[in-house]
């Protein structure tokens, strides 16, 4: 990786990092320049201003949850066993750690105030829902997207509750939370 890309990396990573470590958008580029090792001057070239970094990071954050989907997908067997894997994705220790889940928390903030960062929550949510609905229908039919869409909420709020208390749950325990209530579902359905 040549020098530029390198520093772009290591001012996303410091971006959510001190996100994670002031649990807020209240960051200065400077502050996150400082923890990525280089200079104000340089983030602010290489991004603009503190919005377009913290896009670039949540861009990252979404590439690696997409990654470890993928990931996940690939070696799972029929659709249940398919739905599994995404929740469990979705709870990985890559994905389910402080600072990427004050990242998400501010994500939500933003995204009420840019267009951009809407954009990019909006593409996260489709894709959620579509990953859980196409592999729903075959084991609920036409009640797939209403299943989908409380799965897809209960992720989001997991979430939203670790980040108050972020020793009430796991991602393991939360993984079960939203495979329990996957269950049950289906086994109102019958």
């Amino acid at each position: 990786m040549s020098a530029q890309p390198q520093r772009k990396q290591q001012l996303v990573e410091a971006a959510i990092e001190e996100i994670g470590a002031t649990g807020s958008l209240n960051v200065t580029v400077g502050r996150i320049a400082k923890r990525a090792g280089v200079s104000a001057a340089l983030a602010f070239h290489y991004f603009g201003d503190k919005d377009t970094l913290f896009l670039a990071a949540m861009r990252h954050v979404l590439a690696i949850y997409g990654a470890e989907v993928r990931g996940a997908l690939v070696a799972s067997d029929g659709p249940r066993d398919r739905l599994d894997a995404i929740i469990r994705a979705s709870f990985s220790p890559t994905n389910f750690r402080a600072e990427v889940i004050a990242a998400w928390l501010n994500f939500y903030v933003l995204a009420q105030q840019s267009p951009e960062a809407k954009r990019l929550l909006s593409v996260y949510h489709r894709r959620l829902e579509s990953n859980l609905v196409y592999n729903l229908r075959a084991l609920a039919g036409d009640a797939a997207p209403g299943i989908a869409t409380r799965l897809g909420g209960l992720i989001d709020g997991i979430y939203l509750r670790f980040a108050v208390n972020p020793d009430d749950t796991t991602g393991t325990s939360a993984a079960a939370q939203v495979l329990a209530t996957l269950d049950h579902e289906l086994r109102a359905l019958k």
